[in-house]
């Protein structure tokens, strides 16, 4: 058993943003953990595009304007205002200052800035097409330099623990639902182990795994979501997934994500015998119109004129050598697959990209439950509304990252941890050893079909009563095989996909209004941008 100060579970920009301020105080002792062997990957690795920040002619109150307008009417006012005052700040000084992190600079070394679909302004600092993989190697790189960070890779969180749910004193029924860190897959040693902490930080990511389409990593399935839901924490904006409308469509490569950057510099979307499309759906942005209507512009190509992908076409508007250096990583994995961007359009289609809902947080990243935080893609601030702007969940990280920290640091003391004796070890005991992988692997693609064609861009009251009906089923099934049977962190990933497939199919249904990035062709009055 382990028992440390902050628990943090996740490596990406808000987890490692949250770690690095916490170890400012050497007596603070903060444990990191993460399902991967390489603190590198996660969610925040595959983010090409770039992280906003505040660009020459740009203000907090343009940047609020931008994100409000895309959140369609849904984000918080509140939470718009904190990232566009605190984020600019926060990037120059951890970073850049602190990480040093090599953002493109143009002529003069002033810095590069792009732009993005529905950004009133250039404000958009950028590494290449590798943005997120820059940022994550300079703040794994400050973390190690931590004495008092400790690291566990190759661990899987399977269950947060909780009194009074975890406590053998029934009298702890009465008090409220406080966090006390997490039971631990060891990967290695296939073990579980109690990990106990004064203060928990959810930092695991989003949930596109659950989908078959999608640009995340394999790891982002969920996992926090579903062990924030079981312990009791509140869920909101679950229907808004938002779908990114451009993941490369080539066999072979599929779900390699096109940034947004490739139509902010001047990308046209075309069908594939060559004619644009988009002036059609958003005669005002065009090319540049916000995620959700320029990927439902795209279904709506495919599915009425039964096309099996629509084409990005850069060529035509940047030579190719800037083309080579702007997006180097697209580029090189294009080129690999068959397709030179330089030369000819790119075959694209949808996919489930970033998760807008999550575990309800307040304005320091404080969930409903005692002493459990939560920050990135696994939260849900308020910021994003139905629809994310694009290129502001780095910021988010960043800035609740640090936000959650700076409570942790400010609060009176840490919460005392339980006798060890007062929270029971993980029982194995009359459990099989069949974990058998073609099972978890059929069982994970049938919920990824569900979500796709009943849960995905286009949504209806039908659709989704039927997924919620083979859902459930499935849970039944999956949860049966749970608990008995020895765990594996695939079978931990199968059991926490349903749950967060669930609580998704589960929201949409309730939401019979379209807005953002939740569409249904059903919808009563009320919603908007219905295309």
């Amino acid at each position: 058993m382990l028992q440390t100060d902050v628990l943090i579970i996740g490596t990406g920009i808000a987890g490692a943003t949250a770690a690095l301020k916490l170890a400012d105080d050497p007596n603070r002792h903060i444990t990191i953990i993460t399902r991967e062997p390489d603190p590198h990957e996660s969610n925040t690795g595959y983010a090409q595009g770039g992280i906003i920040s505040r660009g020459p002619d740009d203000s907090a109150d343009l940047l609020v304007k931008d994100i409000l307008e895309a959140g369609a009417g849904a984000s918080l006012p509140s939470a718009a205002r904190i990232l566009a005052e605190e984020g600019p700040r926060l990037l120059e000084k951890i970073l850049i200052a602190e990480s040093r992190v090599p953002f493109d600079r143009g002529e003069g070394e002033d810095y590069e800035w792009g732009q993005e679909a529905a950004h009133s302004r250039r404000r958009i600092l950028h590494v290449g097409d590798g943005t997120g993989r820059a940022i994550a190697r300079g703040l794994v790189a400050q973390l190690k330099s931590k004495p008092n960070i400790q690291w566990f890779t190759n661990a899987t969180a399977v269950d947060l623990i909780t009194h009074p749910h975890h406590s053998r004193n029934p009298l702890d029924t009465y008090k409220p639902i406080t966090c006390h860190g997490a039971y631990v897959f060891d990967r290695n040693k296939g073990a579980v182990h109690r990990t106990l902490a004064g203060v928990t930080v959810l930092a695991t990511g989003g949930i596109g795994r659950i989908y078959r389409n999608t640009t995340n990593p394999v790891g982002a399935r969920g996992d926090g979501l579903a062990m924030a839901s079981r312990a009791g924490a509140r869920i909101i904006n679950a229907e808004y997934v938002q779908f990114h409308p451009t993941a490369l469509a080539v066999p072979g490569a599929e779900g390699f994500l096109i940034s947004e950057a490739v139509r902010g510099e001047g990308g046209i979307l075309l069908t594939p015998d060559g004619t644009p499309f988009m002036a059609k759906y958003a005669p005002e942005w065009k090319d540049l119109a916000p995620r959700d209507v320029v990927a439902r512009a795209i279904h709506t190509e495919m599915t009425e004129h039964a096309y099996t992908y629509v084409l990005l076409d850069i060529a035509s508007h940047m030579d190719a050598e800037a083309v080579r250096d702007r997006f180097p990583n697209i580029y090189a994995t294009c080129l690999k697959a068959g397709v030179d961007i330089t030369r000819e359009p790119i075959p694209v289609v949808p996919a489930a990209h970033y998760f807008c809902g999550g575990v309800q947080v307040d304005e320091w990243g404080r969930t409903d439950i005692a002493n459990l935080y939560a920050v990135g893609e696994v939260s849900c601030t308020g910021l994003h509304g139905a629809n994310r702007l694009a290129s502001t969940s780095l910021l988010e990280g960043l800035v609740w990252g640090n936000r959650a920290a700076q409570h942790i640091v400010e609060r009176d003391s840490i919460s005392l941890l339980p006798a060890p004796d007062h929270i029971p070890a993980w029982d194995e005991s009359g459990l099989t050893d069949d974990r058998d992988p073609a099972l978890i692997q059929g069982d994970m693609q049938t919920i990824q079909n569900i979500m796709w064609h009943y849960v995905g861009l286009v949504r209806s009251g039908d659709r989704l009563a039927r997924a919620i009906r083979e859902l459930r089923h499935l849970q039944n099934e999956i949860e049966t095989f749970y608990r008995t049977t020895k765990l594996s962190d695939g079978l931990i990933g199968l059991r926490n996909a349903v749950e967060a497939a669930l609580i998704v199919a589960q929201s949409a249904q309730h939401n019979r209004q379209s807005r953002g990035c939740h569409y249904r062709v059903d919808s009563v009055e009320g919603g908007d941008r219905l295309i």
